[in-house]
């Protein structure tokens, strides 16, 4: 599993296809509601294409973020293809992005 805890607060994700994809957002969303909240990074290098599957688990836990328990959602790494489907379907609006892990840690601990 791609998750990992990088602080106390905030969850690093390494996403890869489906299934594993799936299964790892599943996990994220049990974990983020466990601990009450919690800020994300999903890193996207792993990840070649999405589905429509996989873009209403991203919505799920954007809305969980920040409605139902309260955090912070980036995402990273995403190659050209990834980036097309969030262009084409407006999600480049919804979302945050960072370049990279590092960037994406860094704005996701300097935005309150």
């Amino acid at each position: 599993m791609g998750l990992q805890d990088w602080s106390e607060r905030i969850i690093v994700v390494d996403l890869s296809d489906d299934p594993q994809f799936t299964d790892d957002l599943n996990a994220l969303l049990d974990l983020v509601e466990k601990r009450n909240g919690a800020d994300v990074l999903l890193n996207f290098a792993g990840v070649n294409f999405l589905n429509s599957s996989n873009i209403a688990k991203l919505l799920k836990l954007r809305k969980q973020l920040h409605s139902v328990t309260p955090g912070k959602l980036r995402l990273c790494g995403i190659s050209n293809s990834v980036w097309g489907v969030f262009l084409v379907t407006g999600l480049d609006k919804l979302f945050e992005f960072s370049d990279d892990v590092a960037s994406g840690l860094a704005m996701l601990q300097l935005t309150k």
